[in-house]
């Protein structure tokens, strides 16, 4: 391979560390040792509602014992740390705006209950709500709002998600080693949350 190989396992410490994970983890250390790679563990705790404490350990002793050992995580060899998310908001939050900035990305202000009611309306007419190009324009969002009202809301401290706002009518070509080429029609996509309103 022309660049060195980095992959990562990042299991939620939200309960112990099931069989399914340990064999993901197994493939992407195998997979890294093959080729004189990096394997790196990173703790997805973003799931604030489901933390569990000492989840985090358990993990990481349960790898250990399996032989499985990162070559960078928590505490070792921290060149591209931190190596939990949620330390890591400062810097997901800087490239979040520079996304708004640039249009690319968008805060929505729906809430939980205003989306719930749009799914239930969707799955009555038997449809599935995407929040995406279709409807976007339609919601409680910064690209429906006026600018001064959307900054109102900010500094009101009103949550929000920040959405990625999905290109329209382009295909997208994803390099699979096993698959090859893998086309992808931009409008079957959601806009994807990039930033939760707890701010994870």
């Amino acid at each position: 391979m022309s660049k060195p190989v980095r992959v990562r396992f990042a299991p939620s410490p939200t309960g112990p560390l099931h069989i399914g994970g340990v064999r993901t983890a197994l493939f992407n250390y195998l997979f890294a040792k093959k080729h004189k790679g990096t394997f790196i563990l990173r703790i997805e705790d973003t799931d604030q509602n489901r933390y569990v404490a000492n989840a985090e350990q358990y993990i990481m002793d349960a790898l250990n014992w399996s032989g499985i050992s990162p070559d960078e995580t928590i505490g070792k060899n921290e060149k591209f740390g931190p190596y939990r998310q949620s330390e890591r908001k400062g810097i997901y939050k800087k490239y979040a705006d520079e996304l708004i900035a640039s249009g690319n990305a968008y805060y929505a202000f729906d809430t939980a209950e205003e989306l719930d009611a749009l799914r239930n309306e969707y799955q009555e007419n038997k449809k599935t709500f995407i929040y995406n190009h279709n409807n976007r324009e339609k919601l409680n969002n910064s690209l429906t709002l006026q600018a001064e009202e959307v900054q109102k809301r900010l500094k009101n401290g009103d949550k929000y998600v920040i959405r990625f706002k999905t290109p329209v009518d382009k295909t997208l070509v994803i390099q699979d080693m096993i698959r090859g080429d893998i086309k992808i029609d931009t409008n079957t996509l959601d806009d994807k949350i990039l930033f939760k309103s707890d701010g994870m």
